[in-house]
């Protein structure tokens, strides 16, 4: 059996090579549906991986607490989630006092969101000399947010409680805006200015991972003091809370933080909690529901493309029928069977779109090494199974179109068609 196929391959690969371009255009269809497929699936996966390090960074045991849910929106806020009051210091204060299982906890001053999407309310601009780097993200914190999000400065310090108390105009400021700002220098000691305010560096942050996001990460952030970004800005009350919990015990602290902020925030008991509450791991998993939602509609359009080319195999194997009607007939008076018959046309039809296959992987290849190129920063790759699978799918195409022409030949009478010119 195995020689047979052996044999049958041997002779398909002779009729792909002595009629080139007749079987690149028939499996075309089948070489665009796995190169569109591959292509994404190298933009999925890098994004994916891209943004599961930057979320990961901030810790495996780290709770995001925000008034609306910290997690992937979807849309636009209801009214009811912008009637929502802001989170305070004093919420901040009382897990760190009410929830045995949280380790350690942090909270973020910064302008009032109205809305999640559209431009941001206030462009924040950071200067020192002739330099300038706009749209910085600007805000105050304490210093527990080393701890809790991982916020460890590459240079310098994170600054202290008394430099919070007392209101000290000194600031973190992250990698980017330091290469930007103070490129032939070392940053630290050196004056910054955001909003007419003049802080003093004593800290650059380490560059986050997922440079895909980097925007939004600490690369281009301003940290100074809580309580200075509050004497410098009053009217900026919406507050982040992260808190980090003790090992195995992130469920505990989930539950211990909701009870705390729900009696304080007066929620009733049969009324659904009015903030939100995530972690890294569930972002993580709400953006892979993404692109797994993503990857399965462009599978589709991609079949689209596999329909087409199983439509001409099978168009160009009852045209190889066709012209080999008395080839079919000389085998089949000499013995072959029906079976055999079979086999050889429907290993033609693997070959077929299995070639084309091969080269819609070799092109989706090309295409994620492109983009690695044109954007260093998303890590595209191609993993082995989508290889595998994209090669398995193609020759099941050919199995399928193929097997009515195979039947077809197998049927032939002999005398017939040894008889038809």
């Amino acid at each position: 059996m195995s020689m047979h196929i052996r044999e049958n391959a041997q002779m398909a690969l002779t009729t792909l090579r002595e009629n080139k371009m007749r079987s690149f255009l028939t499996v075309l269809g089948v070489v665009i549906g796995i190169t569109a497929l591959l292509s994404v699936v190298s933009i999925l996966v890098g994004v994916y991986g891209n943004v599961n390090a930057y979320l990961s960074d901030y810790g495996p045991e780290t709770l995001f607490i925000f008034r609306f849910d910290p997690g992937i929106h979807s849309g636009r806020l209801t009214a009811d989630e912008r009637a929502r009051k802001p989170l305070t210091l004093e919420d901040e204060e009382a897990i760190g006092q009410s929830c045995p299982a949280v380790k350690s906890v942090t909270a973020t001053v910064f302008p009032r969101i109205v809305q999640t999407e559209g431009p941001p309310q206030r462009i924040v601009t950071a200067r020192y000399l002739s330099k300038e780097v706009a749209g910085v993200d600007y805000y105050g914190t304490l210093p527990s947010n080393e701890e809790v999000f991982n916020a460890h400065p590459e240079k310098g310090r994170f600054f202290s409680d008394a430099e919070n108390l007392h209101r000290a105009d000194v600031a973190l400021i992250g990698s980017d805006i330091a290469k930007t700002l103070y490129p032939d220098m070392d940053p630290l000691g050196k004056p910054i200015m955001i909003t007419g305010v003049t802080y003093e560096v004593i800290g650059v942050l380490e560059p986050r991972k997922g440079g895909f996001v980097k925007d939004q990460s600490a690369d281009r952030a301003v940290m100074v003091p809580y309580r200075s970004y509050r004497k410098h800005n009053p009217e900026d009350d919406e507050h982040f809370i992260g808190a980090v919990a003790y090992p195995g015990q992130m469920s505990e602290a989930e539950d211990q933080i909701r009870g705390v902020l729900r009696r304080r925030r007066n929620v009733p008991f049969s009324k659904p909690d009015n903030f939100g509450i995530s972690s890294a791991q569930q972002i993580a998993d709400q953006f892979r529901q993404i692109t797994s939602s993503v990857a399965l509609l462009i599978s589709v359009i991609s079949s689209i493309g596999l329909l087409v080319g199983g439509v001409g195999v099978m168009n160009i194997m009852l045209m190889s029928v066709t012209q080999r009607t008395r080839e079919i007939g000389v085998r089949k008076a000499i013995g072959a069977r029906r079976r055999d018959v079979i086999w050889q046309f429907l290993t033609e039809a693997v070959v077929l779109t299995g070639a084309g296959g091969v080269i819609g992987v070799l092109l989706g290849g090309a295409i994620s090494l492109l983009i690695n190129l044109v954007v260093p920063s998303l890590p595209s790759s191609i993993p082995l199974w989508s290889i595998i699978l994209a090669v398995a799918v193609s020759m099941s195409v050919g199995l399928f179109f193929g097997m009515y022409p195979a039947i077809k030949a197998a049927r032939l009478d002999p005398v017939e068609a040894l008889r038809y010119e």
